[in-house]
C-alpha cells in the first residue's frame, strides 16, 4: 500500500515536472525503455583541488557534498589530473582515453603556425577530430555534455566551444515555446536574478579591493560582468538543461561548472570569493541529483570530480620585472641572435574568455570579451606560448645541441625560469635549473620532491608533454620543489603544472564504483573513463551485475543481515533486484536473510530474484517457497559466501479457517565461519497476532529451535511484523536475546516503512551467549526507495570452537 501511494505521487510529480513539459514542447526526444537502465550523471567542479574541497567540507562550504560522503555511501579519492593539469588534456582523456592531447592551454598550431588557444571554436574542434581519429568510442556518445571543452561525443553538446549557447533546439523554438520555457522556469529564473544582485554586489566589492590592490583598471571592471556570468547565468543553465536531459532519460550526462575556477585564477585558490561560488555549486549538484533520485527512464548515479587543482602564483613579470617574451629576446640576443621581435600573445590569462561559451556576438559584445590576436606568426622569430605555468618557446629555426642548451641555461640561471626542458630521447627529459642539470625520469625526486604524491607518474607525463608534436622546442615550467609557484599570465591562481596542488583534483564517488585493479591508490582520468564505460554495460566492456568479493580475512564476527525486498520493487515502483544487491553489496554482510522473493512470477518477468541477487554479490544461496503455484514460486532465501548447508526448509501453521492468508514458511542453514557451525533460521511471520503466535510456537518446537541439530550458535531472523514488546517478540526472548537491545551504546532503530522507518517489525535475535559487536540499519536514499522496508544489520562475536 505504502509503494502505491508513493508511486502514485511520483507518477504525479512527474507529469507535472517542468522539465518533462519542456522537453515536449521543446520536441525532445525521450530515451524509452526500461526504468531499471543505468544512467550516468557527471558533474565537474573545475579547478578544486583535493586540499580545498576538504577545506571547504571543513568550513560548511560543501553540505551536500559532505551528505553524500557521510550518509549516502560515498568514497572520497584523489584524482591525478595528468600533464598537463588543464581541462582540454583531462577531458581528451576521459572522454576519449588519449592521455596528453594537448601541451598547454595555449601552443602552436602547426598547420597554422599560429598561436592557439583552447577556448577558440575552430582550435577545440580540430584537436576533438584528432581525438576522434586516435582515440577510442567517445564516451558521451547518445547523451548531453554542458560546458566541456569538447563535446566528447554528445549528441547534444551546449555551451561549449564548438558549439556555444544552448543547442540548436531551443534556438530553433518559436516564441511560445520561449516564453513557456521562461514561464515554467520562473522561480529558477527569478533565483538566479537574486544571486546575480548579490553577485554584482561581491563583484563590485572584488573591484574596488582590485583596484586598492593596484590592478588595472580596464580589466577589474571587465571581470564583473564575466564574472557574474560564469558564476552564475552559466552555471544555472546548466542545471536546468541537466535536469530536461535526466527526465529524459539521456544515458549519460556532463557538466562542468566553472564559477571556483574563474574566480581562483583571478583571486586564487583560497580566496574568500572563489569559496563562496562553491556554495552555488553545491546546490546546483543537490538539486541535479534530487532530479536524477525521481528519473523515470533511467536509474542514475551522480559522481563528482574535479579535474585539476589551483595552486596560488605570483606573476613571473611582477617577479622578474619584466615579461616571459623580454626573457626568450635577451637569451637569443646574447646568442648572438639580433632584431628579434617576440610577439606577446595574450598573457592575461582565461579570465572573462569562458563566458563566450554562452554564444552569440551580442553576448560577446555584452560582457565584452577580450579580443584574440589572430595574426600570423613571423618565421624568423621566436614564438613564446605562455597561458599560465606552463610556456613553450619556439625557435624560429632548427638550433644546433650547444645553441639550445645556451639558450635554456640562460633561461633558467640568468632569467630564473624554475624548470627549462628539451628532449634528448624518447621518454628522456634534460632539465635545467638554476642550480644545475637533471635528468628526467631519474631525476623526479629531486626535482619535484620526494613527498609529491603523483611522483611515479610525473616523470612519464612530462615526457609525453614534451614529445607532443605541437610542444615547443623548449617547455618551461613554472614550479619546481622549493620554489614559490610561478606563473607566465596574468592571473593569482594557476594550473597547467606539476605541483601537487595543481594536479590532485578529487572524485566523490559511490563506494561500490567498478573501479578497475590499478597499480596506484589513486585515481586518472582513464580510470573514471573505465569504470563509467562499465556503468553504463558498454560493449568491450566488463558487463554489469557482478560485483567482485574483496577477500575476507579471519575474524570472529559474522555479519548477518536480514531484509524484506518487497519482490524487489522500489517505493517508485521499479522492479530492479540489482538495486537490492547494490543495498546488501554496501553493508557488506556474511549472510544475508531474504523474505518476499519472487521465482518465476508474472509480475515480476519470471526472473528468479534469488539467483539474480546472489550471482551479482558472488554468494551461493538456498531458496524455500513458501508459496508455489504451478511455476510461480514466492517465500525465503539465505545467502552467503561461507560454506554452508541446507538443515531444514519448511511451512509454518496458518489459521484454521482462514485458507486464503498469504502462506508462512521458515529456512534452516547452518553456516560455517572458521570451524564453528552457526545455525541460521530465517522467516516471514503472518499479519494477525493468532497466526503469529501459533508460528512462533512452531518455531520454539522440536522441528526447529528445540531440534536436537539446533545446537551451538544460534541466529533466528526475519520479518516478523511484530513490535519488540509484542507476546511473539516475548516468547522468542525465552530462548533468544534481540540483538539491537543486547548491543552496548546502541539505540534500537525501526525498519519499516523505509521512508519513515518508525516500526521495529524486522528482527535479529541471537544465543545468549554471543555477543553484538555492532548494528547498522543503512538508510541512505538508495535504501530508501529500494523496498519498503530497510535492512537491518548485526555484526555478531562467534566464540571459537572449544579444543
Amino acid at each position: 500500500m505504502l509503494t502505491q501511494i508513493e508511486s502514485f505521487f511520483r507518477r504525479l510529480r512527474r507529469n507535472l515536472s517542468r522539465s518533462v513539459w519542456l522537453a515536449r514542447l521543446l520536441r525532445l526526444p525521450v530515451s524509452a525503455g526500461s526504468p531499471t537502465r543505468p544512467g550516468l550523471i557527471m558533474i565537474q567542479i573545475d579547478g578544486l583541488s583535493q586540499p580545498q574541497f576538504e577545506r571547504a567540507l571543513k568550513h560548511g562550504e560543501l553540505p551536500f557534498l559532505r551528505r553524500l560522503l557521510r550518509r549516502e555511501h560515498y568514497q572520497l579519492h584523489a584524482h591525478y589530473s595528468g600533464l598537463p593539469s588543464t581541462t582540454p588534456a583531462v577531458q581528451a582523456e576521459l572522454f576519449y582515453g588519449i592521455k596528453g592531447a594537448v601541451p598547454a592551454f595555449s601552443f602552436r598550431d602547426h598547420e597554422s603556425r599560429r598561436i592557439v588557444r583552447m577556448y577558440e571554436p575552430d582550435t577545440a574542434a580540430r584537436v576533438e577530430a584528432l581525438n576522434v581519429d586516435n582515440g577510442d568510442e567517445a564516451l558521451l556518445a547518445g547523451g548531453s555534455a554542458y560546458s566541456d571543452n569538447y563535446t566528447g561525443g554528445a549528441a547534444e553538446p551546449h555551451f561549449c566551444p564548438s558549439s556555444m549557447g544552448w543547442g540548436p533546439t531551443l534556438r530553433a523554438a518559436n516564441p511560445l515555446v520561449l516564453l513557456a520555457f521562461l514561464l515554467s522556469n520562473f522561480y529558477s529564473f527569478l533565483r538566479v536574478a537574486v544571486l546575480l544582485v548579490m553577485e554584482l554586489a561581491l563583484a563590485l566589492h572584488d573591484f574596488v579591493r582590485g583596484l586598492i590592490a593596484g590592478q588595472d583598471f580596464y580589466k577589474e571592471l571587465k571581470f564583473v560582468p564575466t564574472r557574474v556570468a560564469i558564476s552564475i547565468l552559466l552555471r544555472e543553465l546548466c542545471v536546468i538543461g541537466g535536469k530536461i536531459d535526466i527526465s529524459r532519460g539521456l544515458p549519460i550526462i556532463h557538466l562542468n561548472f566553472l564559477g571556483y575556477d574563474e574566480q581562483s585564477h583571478r583571486r586564487g585558490p583560497r580566496s574568500l570569493f572563489a569559496h563562496w561560488t562553491l556554495k552555488g555549486i553545491d546546490d546546483a549538484v543537490a538539486r541535479l541529483w534530487r532530479a536524477a533520485s525521481h528519473a523515470p527512464w533511467r536509474h542514475y548515479e551522480v559522481w563528482v570530480y574535479s579535474d585539476h587543482g589551483q595552486t596560488a602564483v605570483r606573476a613571473y613579470q611582477q617577479v622578474q620585472g619584466y615579461p616571459l617574451e623580454d626573457a626568450v629576446t635577451a637569451a637569443f640576443e646574447k646568442l648572438g641572435t639580433t632584431g628579434l621581435k617576440i610577439r606577446t600573445h595574450n598573457a592575461g590569462g582565461i579570465q572573462t574568455q569562458r563566458v563566450r561559451f554562452l554564444g552569440g556576438r551580442n553576448i560577446q559584445h555584452l560582457f565584452s570579451v577580450l579580443g584574440i590576436n589572430d595574426e600570423d606568426a613571423d618565421e624568423a622569430h621566436p614564438l613564446v606560448a605562455a597561458l599560465g605555468p606552463v610556456g613553450h618557446v619556439y625557435f624560429p629555426q632548427a638550433l644546433t645541441g650547444d645553441a639550445r642548451d645556451f639558450v635554456a641555461r640562460e633561461l633558467a640561471r640568468t632569467h630564473r625560469v624554475p624548470l627549462v626542458l628539451n628532449v634528448t630521447a624518447p621518454g628522456r627529459l634534460c632539465a635545467r635549473t638554476e642550480a644545475g642539470e637533471f635528468r628526467l625520469p631519474q631525476d623526479r625526486a629531486t626535482l619535484f620532491g620526494a613527498q609529491h604524491p603523483f611522483l611515479d607518474s610525473i616523470g612519464e607525463d612530462l615526457a609525453r608533454l614534451c614529445e607532443h608534436a605541437e610542444a615547443g622546442d623548449l617547455v618551461l615550467l613554472g614550479w619546481r620543489d622549493g620554489v614559490a609557484p610561478l606563473t607566465f599570465a596574468t592571473e593569482n591562481g594557476a594550473h597547467a603544472g606539476a605541483s601537487p596542488e595543481e594536479t590532485n583534483g578529487f572524485a566523490l564517488l559511490p563506494r561500490d564504483t567498478p573501479l578497475a585493479a590499478r597499480e596506484h591508490d589513486y585515481l586518472r582520468p582513464l580510470d573514471l573513463r573505465k569504470a563509467a564505460l562499465q556503468h553504463l554495460g558498454r560493449p568491450d566492456h566488463q558487463a554489469r551485475g557482478v560485483r567482485k568479493r574483496i577477500a575476507a580475512t579471519r575474524t570472529d564476527r559474522l555479519r548477518v543481515m536480514t531484509y524484506n525486498v518487497h519482490g524487489c520493487v522500489g517505493m517508485d515502483g521499479k522492479l530492479d533486484a540489482e538495486r537490492i544487491a547494490r543495498v546488501i553489496a554496501r553493508a557488506r554482510p556474511d549472510v544475508v536473510a531474504l523474505q518476499e522473493l519472487d521465482v518465476g512470477r508474472a509480475r515480476s518477468q519470471g526472473m528468479d530474484q534469488a539467483q539474480l541477487i546472489a550471482r551479482y554479490l558472488e554468494m551461493e544461496f538456498h531458496f524455500h517457497p513458501a508459496m508455489h503455484l504451478e511455476e510461480e514460486r514466492y517465500g525465503d532465501a539465505i545467502l552467503t559466501h561461507l560454506p554452508q548447508r541446507l538443515v531444514k526448509a519448511g511451512p509454518l501453521p496458518g489459521l484454521a479457517g482462514r485458507p486464503r492468508l498469504e502462506p508462512r514458511g521458515a529456512l534452516w542453514v547452518a553456516v560455517d565461519l572458521h570451524g564453528t557451525e552457526v545455525q541460521i533460521i530465517n522467516t516471514h511471520l503472518g499479519l494477525y497476532p493468532s497466526e503469529r503466535a501459533a508460528q512462533v510456537e512452531t518455531l520454539l518446537g522440536s522441528d526447529w529451535l528445540a531440534h536436537e541439530q539446533c545446537q551451538g550458535p544460534v541466529i533466528l531472523c526475519g520479518d516478523l511484523n511484530a513490535l519488540p514488546s509484542s507476546p511473539v517478540c516475548r516468547r522468542l526472548g525465552s530462548r533468544l536475546e534481540d540483538a539491537q537491545t543486547k548491543a552496548t551504546h546502541h539505540r534500537p532503530k525501526g525498519t519499516f516503512s523505509s521512508r519513515l522507518p518508525r516500526m521495529r517489525i524486522d528482527h535479529i535475535f541471537i544465543s545468549p551467549a554471543l555477543d553484538v559487536a555492532g548494528i547498522e540499519v543503512p538508510n541512505s536514499e538508495l535504501v530508501r526507495v529500494a523496498s519498503d522496508h530497510l535492512p537491518l544489520v548485526a555484526e555478531i562475536r562467534i566464540p571459537e570452537p572449544a579444543l
